[in-house]
């Protein structure tokens, strides 16, 4: 069968668009016969069902018009009755489709250019999903590109098979760029919009800086050394943590390279930032000493719980410490994950003073003791009046200038005060309305009951209905800084643990959960921690 110039010259244009566009053929094809679909509606109207096939191997095309088998038919232009259906198909049942075959048509100037439109959009979608395929699976990854234009700081990237964007704000401060220029940007998320699929590039997100030394660094694409945190202050400075898993291999020096050669390759992709590689360790003192560097660090005191440290450093050390405009210090924390507060050593030490002067004078105030004998209880370490109410006896006759009968006299006065203390905010309890049944609940004192009337909680439900963080607070992590929200415990010695199980004890007497619940729990986290370990062990 000879295949006509016309079906030839079908072919050859499939062919060139689907090359240019990087799109399968059979897309092309299938965009042609929605355009001559089109084109016959409009000619053998609109509600007309028509198929157009294009043979792929000789470019004729074949019009036919679907009629739908009915048992009565109410329009011979889209239906055909059963009885005349099956004169054509013996096999012909009600729902199915009988295929007319129609003459080929001339395109009309104004059909042509529909079909145009027709196929132009449908290739245009091809291609969108064609890109958004290539790009979603390279989130995480480094691409290379030509700069194609500039809009308002916003630098569109020709990346070859498609078009990524760095906004303004993921560009690096002062870098300037032309059109031209080529430039290397982190995948960092590929959306699917109306206008096509969108590639948004980074040159400040800190994951770019770790692909750059894994594509410098062999041990770190290798896995041998690894990357744990990363902080940056984008085109200014960075500090990045990093561990061996080969004990004889330092992650430091293979990060640095020979001559610093491989830190350097980074330093300049990121137009001159300087970059601080730290060892990373799982002593968090330890890593915050380091993270802090090149300050040097004389005494540190943490709090695990607030994830909270505290730094002591000379007098000479503290603007090195702190950095300009607190860059040091603030990217120690974001690489840390710890809330870091700096002071000098004579800060500390009148720090230390003042706590000294108001525990001494709580003890004076609390036992009717002379300063004397505060000052001593101070600096035994005593800081409440509880821990002398409860301490074992021996504890405080040990002290240098007590006897056994001080001891005694001692501890009746703490726990006489105590009772007294106890005794005023049961009266203050009952006076905000705060219900008995609370006083049931282990672990609840009666400032804290107070403290609980003051904000509205006076039921069991109430406090049933409460939230550990309502109780002792939460902090929220934004830009590497931490804001805390005070609870209603906060100025309690209470822990997030002591919390939820003060509300278990509650919701448990409200009626809310019962003893079969709690068990039913337990043992569903039993199972998740064993599904954890042994997902570790694999």
């Amino acid at each position: 069968m000879a295949v006509s110039a016309n079906r030839l010259e079908l072919l050859q244009i499939a062919d060139a668009v689907a090359r240019e566009k990087v799109i399968d053929r059979e897309i092309v094809l299938a965009a042609m016969a929605d355009a001559i679909q089109k084109a016959a509606r409009s000619r053998y109207g609109s509600e007309t069902n028509i198929r157009a096939d294009i043979n792929s191997k000789t470019g004729e095309i074949r019009l036919q018009r679907l009629l739908e088998v009915v048992e009565v038919a109410e329009d011979y232009g889209t239906q055909i009755p059963l009885i005349l259906a099956r004169d054509r198909n013996v096999d012909a049942k009600i729902g199915d489709f009988i295929a007319d075959p129609l003459p080929p048509m001339d395109f009309g100037r104004i059909a042509a250019q529909s079909a145009k439109q027709v196929i132009v959009q449908k290739v245009r979608e091809a291609e969108r999903d064609r890109q958004f395929d290539e790009f979603k699976d390279r989130v995480g990854e480094i691409v290379n590109g030509t700069v194609k234009r500039v809009e308002y700081g916003n630098v569109i990237v020709d990346l070859g098979r498609g078009e990524g964007i760095i906004r303004r704000d993921e560009m690096i401060p002062r870098e300037n760029m032309r059109y031209g220029d080529r430039v290397r940007a982190y995948v960092y998320d590929v959306r699917r919009e109306q206008r096509g699929p969108q590639i948004f590039l980074s040159r400040t997100h800190p994951q770019f800086m770790v692909k750059l030394f894994t594509m410098e660094v062999p041990e770190i694409y290798d896995g041998i050394i690894q990357i744990k945190s990363v902080a940056r202050d984008p085109g200014s400075r960075a500090k990045i943590a990093v561990i061996s898993n080969d004990s004889s291999i330092d992650p430091v020096g293979a990060c640095v390279g020979m001559r610093g050669s491989r830190v350097q390759a980074v330093v300049g992709e990121l137009q001159g930032e300087k970059i601080d590689i730290i060892p990373w360790s799982q002593d968090p003192a330890s890593f915050i000493v380091n993270a802090l560097q090149p300050a040097e660090v004389a005494k540190v005191v943490l709090d695990e719980d607030a994830e909270r440290i505290e730094v002591v450093v000379p007098d000479e050390q503290l603007s090195l410490a702190i950095g300009r405009r607190g860059q040091n210090v603030r990217l120690a924390s974001q690489l840390t994950g710890w809330d870091i507060d700096i002071m000098t050593e004579a800060e500390e030490s009148e720090r230390r003073q003042k706590e000294f002067n108001e525990r001494t004078n709580l003890f004076m105030e609390a036992l009717d003791v002379d300063e004397m004998v505060g000052q001593v209880l101070a600096s035994e370490g005593f800081a409440q009046v509880e821990e002398l109410a409860y301490t074992e006896l021996e504890e405080i006759s040990s002290i240098d200038g007590f006897d056994e009968d001080t001891a005694v006299e001692i501890q009746t006065r703490a726990r006489e005060y105590l009772e007294r203390i106890e005794a005023e905010n049961d009266a203050k309890r009952v006076e905000l309305g705060v219900a008995d049944e609370l006083k049931q609940i282990n672990g609840l004192t009666a400032q804290m009951l107070v403290a609980l009337g003051e904000e509205g909680i006076k039921t069991i439900e109430d406090f049933a209905g409460c939230a550990a963080d309502d109780l002792v607070g939460w902090s929220e992590r934004k830009d590497g800084e931490t804001k805390k929200f005070e609870g209603t415990f906060s100025k309690f010695d209470v822990s997030r643990v002591e919390a939820e199980n003060m509300i278990v004890q509650a919701r448990l007497a409200a009626g809310w959960i019962t003893e079969a619940d709690l068990a039913k729990d337990e043992e569903e986290v039993e199972v998740a921690e064993e599904e954890a370990v042994a997902a570790d062990q694999e």
